[in-house]
């Protein structure tokens, strides 16, 4: 067997026809700038390759796989990708979910749970006699007759645990702990009219037509409806008409005996809230009024997700919603006190599933996640929690002579964490493994076997091994701009600004962990929240600021904010993906491409040809190329093999007709403009305000090595 991987000639996105060997069964860094083609050699390389060559070892079609531009890549093995992207979306997905430890706890709990019986609150024990028991033979239910007043109950099984089944999800909010409700005080002023807005998502125009409705609404039933009267001085139906509309209980109420207008024309009013909710289901929570709504937890199970019955069973004194609900490091020590106490009959019923979920914990905790709570969900993961604990799972399948590619696990964790984490990587390169991490920490490098240094550059200046070996072997690599960091040479300026004096304050916040934080964030200043992994700070800054208004108003996560009035919007930036469509790309994205196309617009050329901004779009008819739809290539299909791109020949990758490509501005078409890099457009746009500024904020933050055209910039978390 081969003890490495040669790559010969890969020549993807910037690789510059590179070869090297990569050492089997050690743990590798793969480190260089970002942009340097570090991603590119082992994702859209390694990896893709690693895949395409097992599935036809198998006999399995590569249609979705292309072969990536590489002379030969041999002495591969199996391989498994651990990204940062948080793939499961759904709200019932959550940490106990993903890790299969909540089936485990499922598994104890229908085992072992003892309740009361609500009759006479006996306890009741899972395994009572045989003939404690009775078969319904319809429904196939078994059933537990207590002994001390015979009440006949149900018995539950792992279905019955599950916020995600019908036998144990509460039903007022369907196993998701949350309610959505309507902040009414926000959508009506009281002191306010009709005709003065005391409807606050109504704007002019709409409000005109409602109040038309709403006036018709009245006469069908017999009253007035006054416009200019404050919603504060409405009569009971006048109120009930504009809340909740013809067809609600409350307003049939009123008038039992009539029977509501069929139509708008005839005065039926749906309702300021029922029409809320119309629209905010339709638009799966994406309705225009959307922000009138909010989370709050289920009055009926307290945030627990399961019925009142399931949650009042027992094991060793936990409910399964306290332990869901506690952290993985305080339900390891529960699983371990659990483990010694049972009874030697009873741990033989759970002993193998409670060893599992007992190691599944102790990885957990090791990666650094201990702090999660098993009914955490999915999507408020980081990608870097996401990836851990995916790494944590991986740990468990003792699978050997794998390639495992991680992807910075270490983004988003505290420094006390990593060593934690680099054991863990350790232990899978143990088991006859070899791990290959993409990372920038320096303490992740020098506890790695072997380093591969990409650079010198981001881009076309990128694309090369500038040095590999030991961590100790680069610092004299002259090109590399790794070395001066593994050396602590540089260094960042330390001078501290004063700000304006004013501060947007955060009171008693409550969210998540956060224990009445109150907090105050000085304005005019660069500030930095940190902690340990899980300890809030996305909670205080994403969760909670950001989410407040210039008003300052009230929330159910915060007592209040001020200071707002200080400031005139908020903009949010987070690693959330950005969009995932071919026609996306660098300049659409920043809004370059609008600024590009109404500059050629206005050139005199332009002008002659009677053109508009829109025919400078290949993402509209007109001055795109309609053999390629303005995408530059077309698609070939192959049949049995995958489509093949191949350049337009109508335009030849162009995008544009030749009408477009007339127009010039500092000798450059708008298709030689897209198909320049960031950095290299700088000098184009000098005295281009808006452009300029644009791709001199790109170029500042790292960003100069990409195409104006990239659309693959979008997939990264950075």
């Amino acid at each position: 067997m081969k003890d490495k991987i040669d790559i010969k000639g890969a020549r993807e996105n910037n690789l510059k026809n590179i070869s090297l060997a990569i050492p089997k069964n050690k743990l590798v860094v793969l480190t260089g700038p970002s942009g340097s083609g570090k991603s590119t050699l082992a994702m859209d390389t390694l990896q893709r390759e690693c895949q395409r060559q097992y599935m036809e070892s198998m006999g399995m079609t590569t249609d979705s796989l292309s072969k990536p531009k590489v002379d030969s890549i041999t002495g591969l093995s199996p391989s498994i990708s651990v990204g940062q992207h948080v793939t499961n979306r759904n709200p019932r997905s959550t940490v106990g979910t993903v890790t299969d430890m909540y089936t485990y706890l499922r598994l104890i709990f229908e085992k072992l749970g003892e309740r009361p019986c609500p009759q006479c609150d006996a306890v009741i024990i899972p395994y009572p006699d045989k003939d404690s028991f009775e078969e319904d033979s319809v429904g196939f239910k078994t059933f537990i007759n207590c002994p001390h007043c015979h009440t006949k109950l149900e018995k539950f099984t792992r279905s019955h645990f599950s916020f995600n089944k019908p036998e144990g999800a509460c039903e007022t909010c369907s196993g998701l702990g949350n309610v959505v409700s309507i902040d009414k005080e926000a959508v009506f002023e009281a002191d306010l009219s009709l005709r003065e807005g005391c409807v606050t998502l109504w704007y002019e125009s709409y409000r005109e037509y409602q109040m038309t409705i709403l006036s018709e609404s009245a006469k069908y039933y017999g009253f007035e409806f006054d416009p200019n009267l404050p919603l504060k001085d409405y009569t009971n139906v006048q109120h009930d008409l504009l809340y909740y509309g013809v067809e609600s209980e409350e307003f049939k109420a009123h008038f039992p005996d009539i029977q509501a207008p069929k139509t708008v024309s005839k005065g039926k009013f749906e309702g300021v809230l029922p029409g809320m909710w119309r629209r905010y289901k339709e638009k799966e929570g994406q309705s225009s009024d959307a922000a009138y709504f909010f989370e709050e937890t289920c009055y009926d199970c307290e945030g627990e997700r399961l019925k009142k019955g399931i949650r009042q069973v027992k094991v060793a004194n936990k409910s399964i919603s306290e332990i869901s609900r506690t952290s993985i490091e305080n339900m390891l020590t529960w699983l371990t006190d659990l483990e010694q106490n049972l009874t030697p009959d009873k741990l033989e019923i759970v002993e193998t599933f409670l060893n599992d979920l007992i190691v599944k914990a102790t990885r957990i905790n090791k990666v650094g996640l201990g702090y999660l709570t098993l009914d955490r969900q999915t999507i408020s993961l980081s990608g870097g929690e996401a990836q851990r604990l995916r790494l944590a799972s991986i740990l468990g399948s003792g699978l050997t002579g794998v390639l495992y590619i991680l992807d910075e696990p270490t983004a988003g964790l505290h420094p006390k964490d990593t060593s934690g984490l680099v054991n863990i990587m350790k232990d899978l390169r143990d088991l006859g493994n070899t791990v290959l991490v993409i990372e920038h920490d320096v303490d992740v490098m020098k506890q790695a076997d072997h380093i591969i240094d990409m650079g010198p550059g981001a881009g076309i200046q990128g694309g090369t091994v500038i040095g590999e070996g030991y961590w100790k072997g680069l610092l004299n690599q002259q090109h590399s701009i790794t070395a001066p960091f593994l050396k602590s040479e540089t260094s960042i300026s330390k001078a501290v600004r004063k700000g304006t004096g004013k501060y947007i304050t955060v009171h008693n916040a409550t969210k998540h962990n956060l224990k009445n934080v109150t907090a105050s964030f000085p304005l005019g200043c660069l500030i930095s929240v940190t902690g340990v992994s899980g300890s809030g700070k996305s909670t205080l800054i994403f969760d909670v600021l950001s989410s407040g208004d210039n008003n300052g108003s009230h929330s159910h996560s915060y007592e209040k904010i001020t200071g707002f009035e200080a400031v005139n919007k908020i903009i949010k930036v987070d690693q959330s993906p950005l969009s995932r469509m071919q026609r996306s790309n660098i300049a659409t994205y920043t809004d370059a491409f609008t600024l590009l196309r109404n500059l050629f617009a206005g050139l005199p050329e332009a002008k002659e040809l009677n053109l508009k901004p829109k025919d400078f779009s290949f993402n509209t008819p007109g001055g795109r190329c309609e053999n390629c739809s303005g995408l530059g290539f077309v698609s070939i299909n192959m049949h049995f093999l995958p489509d093949l791109e191949v350049t337009c020949p109508a335009c030849r990758g162009k995008r544009f007709t030749d009408e477009i490509l007339q127009v010039t501005f500092n000798g450059h078409t708008i298709s030689s403009l897209l198909d320049l890099t960031v950095e290299e457009s700088l000098p184009i746009f000098g005295d281009q305000k808006k452009l300029a500024e644009t791709t001199r904020l790109l170029t500042e933050i790292g960003l100069g090595y990409l195409q104006l055209q990239h659309y693959q910039a979008v997939k990264g978390n950075g």
